[in-house]
């Protein structure tokens, strides 16, 4: 898997929302959502470049890409659907997101612990 493209994708398109969300939505949704779709697209940015960093680390198992990739998708997708469309039974999915990122780091932090330091 290219997970440095799919990470880079992913920046850019955090990039996009960021400025959609400071732009177009700052008069048109209620603070609280404003603060929703900021973290959000927080976490977004944060996975998208652990994302890069994975694909750089050339790791041999990918559940941890993986792990980010659906952390993105279930998180990030979850609190923008909850703002676009006031659907809040969707945080009842969120956690999930962030399960899976603790899981992309601790897979992540293993399989760096076995390759040792570098030099």
């Amino acid at each position: 898997m290219n997970w440095i493209g799919i990470g880079t994708l992913l920046a850019f398109f955090g990039v996009a929302l960021g400025a959609f969300g400071a732009h177009a939505l700052q008069d048109r949704v209620e603070p609280h959502l404003l603060e929703i779709f900021k973290t959000s697209t927080h976490y977004f940015m944060i996975h998208s470049i652990a994302l890069v960093l994975f694909g750089l680390f050339r790791a041999k198992k990918n559940w941890s890409g993986w792990c980010f990739l659906m952390g993105i998708l279930i998180f990030s997708g979850s609190l923008y659907t909850i703002v676009f469309t006031g659907a809040r039974a969707f945080g009842a999915i969120t956690p999930i997101g962030g399960v899976l990122f603790m899981a992309g780091w601790i897979g992540f932090a293993f399989e760096a612990g076995k390759r040792g330091s570098p030099g």
